[in-house]
């Protein structure tokens, strides 16, 4: 089963601003998940924060960059809220 994956408005935004290699293993992330579910304990700093949100480390170091998604399991569907530095993540 693949889940439906999709970055919304503001995640978009920040996207389009991410380092090369940052967004590649956002791409990357979005794959993995889309495959194996929003569930990512493989990923570098992965935790399942309050209700149905998660998150993981796109990069470490100086600025970190990280992504934070929301999962939907009646749709089997994950949207990306988040993609930037850690500083401003809504955890």
């Amino acid at each position: 089963m693949q889940w439906i994956v999709k970055l919304n408005g503001q995640a978009e935004k920040q996207a389009e601003k991410l380092p090369g290699r940052v967004m590649d293993a956002l791409t990357a992330l979005m794959v993995d998940i889309r495959t194996h579910g929003p569930v990512r304990g493989n990923w570098l700093n992965y935790s399942k924060l309050t209700g149905n949100r998660h998150h993981c480390h796109l990069k470490r170091g100086k600025p970190s960059y990280v992504a934070v998604w929301t999962e939907d399991k009646k749709t089997i569907s994950v949207e990306i809220i988040y993609a930037g530095t850690h500083e401003k993540a809504p955890y």
